[in-house]
């Protein structure tokens, strides 16, 4: 028995575990189906029912037992499953697998309890490479008679990534004060090759779940204390700060507080300046990092940061004083043939704290200034806690490599704010060796060009990012990169497939679409690739690389694309990167990077999928879609004495003079067949674009903004790219399930994205709405039951097919009130059109937990624009989904890509 006790409370967790399974799904399947799939914990538990399973023999699977350690440690396998026969078909596909993990913890008094020992204490869960748990009443004769709690599901920290908090759980009911009080703990255990490999790595064929649980009671010392795990700080470069954002990590135990100044030691008084970026509120229970701008005088020695944070609440105003770790490093001029790297530090969408890791060039500039490296880390990989990826691509000689965090170890595989993050980090860096005269030597021109190099995910996430902004790279070197999601692990076990009708699942698969990097490398024809992959790579297996090189010379035959396989090799190996032939592509492409002389193919063609994410192509670039979801396409042709261009699914497109090859200047435009002339005057223009929308089958010149529609992005995903902290929005801030249902959520958005927000309650949430003081960011608005007054008011606004017929949503005349629904959808910021609110809503209790679990938090989550799910969602997954679609342009209803 694991226990542990605070000011006399006491929990117990048993070792002894109940496991039912298996059950086939493909990875993310778990977000559709009830973490509990396939029982309904509305109902006792028969512990003698066998359940259907395509796995078994027999077609029906039944309960088991499993031991935990003492040290939470939980290992889970079926070896009366007939693995081999399974995957000598399916593959890796076969192995994926779901399963539910029962087990019980006691919550003991204290022996005498006192006034601060009566509240019920709540409980700190860390819950590793688990999907989901919950907590609930273990049931008892009596207990069938009363009303049992809806369950609140918990996302565990399924990616094992550091520096996370502890889940705070609430114990459904209270426990007694005179005799222990038992309730069942329930886990989700789903088993994904990324996460834990191929069984045979191990020598078995049996695939194995390992997950660690640990439950501690909360100790509640303090109201307000430090999370130092979140403190997020720079490397001093001969006194100096390699970057102006320091954040500080804060827990409220207990109470909302407000942290709004900082004040620095006396010692640091007139060399250094603290400002709190904006005034930072914790909700209680919340970890939030506090920004914080640094400003500097005069260079410093010491060895340590520290000030005084005021903070305050309802009731008091106190301080929390602040000690951060100095890193005192020498100028990299002194530090020759041996490793030597930075931290570095910059505000992440306007006001979040972020380091990431960088390795200056051997010499300063000669001439124009040349492109950085973008080195994009696997999976798994923290850049602060080893030093493996910054020494794993030699220093440069007169390029900077920069190593972004992408949010966090994991990230949303470089998509996304992980994305957004890496590009931050290049303009981050600009701004820090401009801000010192004694550095500028070593800077970097104005929205550079990148090269972009990745291991493994990180190779997928060059893909990615390169076929994206392909005017924005020099080349890439993407390593060990899968394709896409779905090609690493197919979904010919799906449970929903048998359910759901195909063309219902294919808008699903349409919010996929942007990631998918196979349907985008038109777009890297002329882009200099040296792909690389270990030949017997059992973690990413080699033909995605190989198929990725055959699918780039099918769009062009002469593409610049070079594919090294290094027979023999593994996932990893030291010569990855440190070999002749890479350093000679990189050193080659590095220092002729400022040429003019850029190629272009005679032809060529751009593919795009959602425009707000996507930059151009030999300046050509897609500014909107005419159906919004499908992918747009846009070919040109260089000819003697004119420029064709063929489109599909293209409303709107731009091409800047400047870029066409000289060649192709003073000739006229074939748009689709449409001839259009530009006079001698507009082609001297270099700046000058020409952007063109299609107006009743006719190409119509435009200025470049006008045609640039305030579409959504196509997937609810989007609501992660925003321009500022995320807004959520929630009922009531009084301790119950709409305080819980937001803090999950800022608990998910922390640990996998380090994504911060802010929680406010309806009514502040309206009165900044009609103050125009609502934040730029996103909103989140977690309701359930009938709406509120923000979400009537911004509802009513009419500018999506949802609407407030009184309290009741509304979908195209449907009332959204069925029980255990729940509706997802993106809709207009109020207030500023480059954000948007998302609407997470529950016809109930159980409907919000529907959609909770929804939130697109991983990548591979199949929620496009809106979406609509039902309560046999439970059992079948996605087939439970009601209806789904994707906006069209000025948030229209999209009936091409919309079923309801």
């Amino acid at each position: 028995m694991a226990e542990a006790s605070h000011e006399g409370w006491k929990v117990v967790v048993s070792q002894e575990w109940d496991v039912l399974g298996p059950f086939p799904i493909h990875a993310r399947e778990q977000h559709f189906l009830s973490p509990s799939f396939p029982l309904d914990l509305s109902k006792p538990i028969d512990f003698n029912a066998t359940h259907p399973s395509a796995y078994a023999d027999s077609g029906l699977v039944g309960w088991s037992k499993a031991h935990s350690r003492e040290d939470g440690t939980l290992e889970v396998s079926f070896p009366n499953i007939r693995w081999e026969s399974l995957r000598a078909t399916e593959g890796w596909a076969a192995l994926q697998h779901h399963s539910v993990l029962r087990s019980t913890l006691a919550v003991y008094p204290p022996a005498q309890p006192n006034s601060r020992t009566k509240s019920p204490p709540r409980l700190r869960v860390n819950l590793v490479q688990g999907s989901f748990f919950t907590v609930v009443p273990t049931r008892t004769p009596a207990s069938l008679l009363s009303q049992e709690p809806v369950p609140e599901w918990h996302a565990g920290n399924i990616y094992d990534m550091g520096r996370s908090p502890s889940n705070l759980v609430t114990l459904p009911v209270s426990p007694s004060l005179s005799e222990p009080t038992s309730y069942d703990i329930i886990v989700s255990g789903d088993y994904e090759i990324r996460l834990f490999g191929d069984p045979r790595h191990d020598g078995s064929n049996v695939p194995k779940l390992s997950i660690n649980l640990t439950v501690d009671i909360e100790e509640p010392l303090l109201s307000i204390t430090r999370s130092p795990s979140h403190d997020v700080y720079s490397d001093f470069v001969d006194g100096w700060a390699f970057g102006d954002a320091l954040g500080v990590g804060l827990y409220s135990v207990d109470g909302w507080w407000t942290v709004k100044s900082a004040a620095v030691s006396e010692e640091l008084a007139g060399d250094i300046e603290l400002d709190v970026v904006q005034q930072t509120r914790l909700a209680p229970g919340q970890h939030r990092i506090i920004p914080i701008k640094l400003t500097q005088t005069r260079p410093v020695g010491v060895e340590q940061l520290k000030f005084t944070l005021e903070v305050s609440s309802a009731k008091i105003t106190s301080s929390v004083e602040i000690v951060i770790p100095v890193q005192n490093r020498v100028h990299w001029t002194t530090i020759k043939d041996e490793p030597y790297s930075i931290k570095a530090t910059y505000f992440f969408a306007a006001s979040t704290p972020t380091a990431f890791i960088v390795a200056p060039p051997d010499e300063p500039n000669a001439g124009l200034p040349q492109p950085p490296i973008l080195a994009l880390h696997g999976a798994g990989v923290d850049i602060f806690a080893h030093d493996f990826w910054i020494q794993a691509i030699p220093r440069q000689r007169r390029s900077w490599i920069i190593t972004p965090t992408g949010r966090t170890a994991w990230g949303l595989d470089w998509h996304g704010p992980s994305a957004q993050d890496a590009w931050s980090t290049v303009d981050a860096l600009y701004e820090i060796l401009n801000a010192r005269t004694e550095w500028r030597p070593w800077t970097m021109i104005p929205n550079t060009r990148v090269l972009l190099m990745g291991h493994s995910n990180g190779g997928q996430g060059a893909w990615y990012i390169a076929a994206k902004y392909p005017d924005r790279i020099v080349g890439a070197v993407p390593a060990a990169g899968y394709i896409k999601s779905q090609s690493y692990v197919p979904w010919v076990q799906s449970r929903a497939a048998h359910y759901i009708d195909p063309a219902l699942r294919a808008i699903l698969d349409s919010s996929l679409t942007p990631d998918d990097n196979d349907l985008f490398l038109s777009n890297l024809a002329d882009t200099p690739v040296l792909a690389i992959h270990g030949g017997d790579d059992d973690n990413v297996p080699v033909w995605h690389t190989r198929e990725a090189v055959s699918i780039l010379k099918t769009w062009n035959p002469n593409a610049n694309v070079t594919f090294r396989e290094d027979p023999g090799e593994l996932h990893w190996y030291p010569s990855l990167f440190n070999n002749h032939q890479v350093q000679s592509f990189v050193s080659s492409l590095l220092e002729q990077s400022n040429s003019k002389d850029t190629p272009t193919s005679k032809s060529f063609t751009l593919t795009v999928a959602i425009p707000a994410d996507s930059g151009s192509l030999h300046g050509w670039s897609i500014h909107s879609l005419r159906v919004p979801g499908r992918l747009a396409r846009l070919t040109v042709v260089i000819q003697e004495g004119a420029v064709e261009v063929r489109t599909t699914n293209v409303k709107g497109f731009s091409i800047r003079i400047g870029s066409l090859p000289i060649h192709a200047r003073n000739v006229p435009f074939i748009f689709d067949g449409q001839r259009v002339e530009l006079d001698e005057g507009t082609w001297k223009l270099d700046d000058f674009t020409l952007a063109v929308s299609q107006e009743s089958g006719q190409w119509t010149p435009y200025s470049p903004r006008e045609i640039s529609e305030l579409a959504p992005r196509g997937r609810a995903t989007s609501i992660l790219n925003s321009v500022g902290p995320l807004t959520i929005v929630i009922a009531t801030k009084r301790e119950g399930p709409e305080l819980s249902a937001a803090l999950r959520l800022a608990h998910n958005l922390n640990v996998y994205h380090k994504l911060d927000a802010e929680i406010l309650d309806d009514q502040e949430a309206l009165h900044r709405l009609r103050q125009s003081s609502l934040d730029p960011g996103n909103v989140v608005v977690l309701e359930h039951g009938p709406l509120g007054e923000f979400a009537k008011s911004i509802l009513g606004e009419s500018k999506t097919a949802f609407c407030a017929q009184g309290s009741t949503l509304e979908l195209r005349g449907r009332s959204l009130n069925e029980p255990s629904t729940a509706a997802l959808f993106l809709h207009p910021h109020p207030l500023h059109s480059s954000s948007s609110v998302f609407f997470v809503y529950g016809s109930d209790l159980t409907g919000l937990e529907r959609g909770l679990r929804l939130f697109p938090i991983r990548t591979g989550i199949t929620v496009p624009d809106w979406i609509v799910v039902g309560p046999q969602a439970d059992e079948r997954g996605a087939g439970g989904v009601e209806g789904a679609g994707v906006w069209g342009n000025d948030w229209g209803w999209n009936e091409a890509m919309s079923a309801f």
